[in-house]
């Protein structure tokens, strides 16, 4: 989930002062863009026997341009023109998953004693590990210290740092590329269970550089030699001579290495952040509302279960509304087996030679990019990278599921990081604004911010080469209400899940104008950002791309047992459901529609499982009245995370049940 990357020069290297804070740089402005919340660096000298490390709460950019750094890279040079021997720099751009940035113990590198690790992903594990090792003292939230810690016992216990790195990927749970080294020795592991780690080689000037990404390296360094660590293997590496050796599952007979004593090590920290201000401790849950047995009790479609509140809904003589007269059917009419096969043989223009990749994958973490990603490596013999956009809302829970699907099978996950800070400000800014003058066509604004992974999946395909990206949305997920609250009707012949037609894009449009002209708490500063992000999803080229579920059966009871059951995949305390709970926008925008019109998108979906004969009506019915229910937790989370209070919000929208669906 973060960006590590690093050099070894040996003691011969012909690299200058200067150009080694050129590569450093550039590698720290190109990693930024894994994470802005922190950055650090680790420095170490095995011939003079030093070490300095340096890290805080602030982007790479901010990092790199303070007095501190400058200071610590003129030490080491120094260091360096008086006592010449190999040099060994490990760094990371960090996106925070587990452990605030602003107790500087989270931030990495990550020490335990003469141990010294980045690591990008999320070992969800991490506890049950530091209860299988007792002896083991945990200082910090942050999972990566089990690395350190793991590796310092090892060491301690003389096993070798490749069969103690083997050995540690085999009893970890989910994602991780890591860098470490031990400052009273003079080698440098690199390993990884993902594939996220490329190293280049100059042999001219006697310099190895690595990186979690392969475009990252590609712009930092000169040589057009990147050398991939391919999943569960690493590369151990000599430091006086630059000797590498790779290593995979099996154990290895390498020379145990010598560990000396270190004589100056300083642990360096500057500018740290305040903690946050926490505003919902006092939040009152009983001010949360809901009546299942009001919203059973409104007039619904006697085939699907959409209520008489839904946008542009009509009933005929029977009951039955114009969504399910207008459905089409996507799976009926199809025999799944043969669909599927046709789909895979006309993806075979795009197949590489089964290492490179040849596909890449949006992956949010929820349910159907997961299961996706599963078929798409598993069935489908595809070679994939997975992207994440994180743009403040991609939850916890979904970043531990990413780690576990991607280190399961051994699949790289290319993490985008927004200004998260400033998505979540725009967001509060939004949601200020909306509940000033509530309209429940405005509600989409609140996720905007999320909307340019079309312009990230093309960026990333320009970069790797990869044409081909397969998205793995089901087309029952479709919800038309969104912009049926803006006057637009519903689009029975529309193609695909995210298609709008000119004309409604244009309506589309107005709608917002309109709302920007009555309400101007709008005109903030996320306008640009929200501008962006409908050019991003509407206006960006799509080429080579498929919704895999246009083309194959989505089964909830298989894709549920394959997650559950192959990958251990964690849901949420306080839902029902498998979908929509690695999306902390969710909870708020369902709670807002369930209050004010007695539905939500699991209504919308249960009606469409409906239609195509997978669930029965009175199935449906018990399903969306347990899935509706508010997700008080998550809803908390939601709002401290963008700054907002609890009681005052809920509150408010608690006024808009105008039909007394809830008392």
């Amino acid at each position: 989930m973060c960006g590590i990357f690093g050099l070894v020069a040996p003691a011969d290297t012909i690299i200058s002062r200067e150009e080694t804070g050129a590569l450093l740089k550039k590698l720290y402005l190109f990693s930024e863009s894994r994470g802005k919340e922190s950055a650090g660096i680790h420095i170490y000298l095995p011939a003079g026997n030093k070490a300095w490390t340096l890290k805080s709460a602030h982007p790479a950019s901010k990092f790199i341009a303070s007095q501190e750094y400058n200071k610590l890279i003129g030490e080491v040079w120094d260091e360096l023109d008086k006592n010449r021997g190999a040099l060994a720099i490990i760094a990371h751009s960090r996106l925070v998953t587990n452990g605030s940035a602003d107790d500087d113990r989270n931030n990495q590198p990550v020490a335990y004693g003469d141990v010294n690790v980045v690591h990008n992903g999320i070992i969800v594990n991490a506890n049950e590990l530091w209860k299988k090792n007792p002896d083991l003292q945990r200082s910090a939230e942050v999972d990566t210290e089990i690395v350190a810690a793991y590796m310092e016992k090892a060491c301690n216990s003389k096993k070798h740092p490749v069969t103690a790195t083997q050995d540690f990927f085999e009893e970890i749970k989910g994602s991780a590329s890591i860098a470490w080294l031990h400052d009273n020795s003079g080698f440098m592991v690199l390993a990884t269970n993902t594939g996220d780690l490329f190293y280049s080689v100059d042999r001219s000037r006697k310099l190895l550089t690595f990186a979690s990404e392969r475009y990252i390296l590609a712009q930092a360094v000169s040589t057009e030699e990147i050398n991939w660590i391919k999943p569960q293997t690493g590369l151990y590496i000599t430091l006086d001579n630059l000797d590498m050796q790779p290593f995979g599952k099996a154990q290895e007979n390498l020379p145990l290495p010598v560990y000396g004593n270190l004589t100056t090590k300083q642990n360096m920290v500057f500018s740290a952040k305040n903690p946050p201000v926490i505003i919902q401790k006092n939040a009152d849950e009983n001010l949360i509302r809901y009546n299942a047995k009001n919203l059973a009790g409104l007039k619904r479609c006697t085939r699907c279960i959409l209520p008489e509140t839904f946008p542009f809904i009509r009933f005929d003589g029977q009951g039955v509304c114009n969504y399910c007269h207008g459905y089409k059917t996507k799976y009926k009419n199809i025999d799944p087996e043969t669909a599927k096969r046709e789909f895979i043989a006309s993806l075979q223009k795009y197949r590489t030679d089964g290492e490179n990749p040849d596909a890449i994958v949006p992956f949010s973490g929820g349910r159907d990019s997961c299961y996706g990603l599963h078929i798409i490596k598993k069935e489908f013999g595809l070679t994939p990278i997975t992207f994440t956009y994180d743009w403040g809302m991609v939850t916890d829970l979904a970043r531990r599921n990413i780690a576990r699907v991607c280190g399961e099978l051994g699949v790289q996950n290319i993490l985008v990081s927004a200004d998260i800070k400033k998505k979540r400000e725009n967001i509060r800014k939004n949601v200020s604004a909306w509940l000033k003058k509530p309209d429940l066509g405005m509600v989409p604004l609140f996720m905007a911010g999320d909307k340019h992974f079309f312009t990230v999946v093309n960026e990333l395909k320009a970069q790797t080469g990869i044409k081909l990206d397969l998205w793995c949305a089901n087309p029952l997920e479709n919800t038309d209400f969104k912009s049926g609250f803006c006057g637009i009707e519903p689009d029975f012949d529309k193609h695909r899940l995210d298609y709008l037609s000119i004309s409604r894009k244009i309506k589309l449009i107005g709608h917002f104008a309109g709302q920007f002209i009555k309400n101007p708490a709008y005109l903030n500063s996320s306008l640009l950002d929200s501008l962006s992000a409908f050019t991003s999803y509407y206006l960006s080229p799509r080429t080579d791309f498929y919704f895999i579920f246009n083309h194959m059966l989505w089964n909830e009871d298989e894709v549920d047992k394959t997650l559950l059951e192959t990958y251990n995949w964690e849901t949420s305390p306080d839902s029902p459901s498998t979908w929509r709970i690695g999306d902390g926008t969710a909870p708020f925008y369902n709670y807002i529609y369930v209050t004010t019109c007695g539905f939500s998108e699991f209504d919308t979906f249960r009606s469409n499982q409906i239609r195509e004969g997978m669930i029965t009506r009175e199935y449906a019915m018990e399903k969306i009245l347990k899935e509706n229910a508010p997700r008080t937790m998550s809803l908390k989370w939601y709002l401290e995370t963008i700054g907002l209070d609890f009681n005052s919000t809920i509150r408010r929208i608690n006024t808009l049940d105008v039909m007394g669906l809830h008392n």
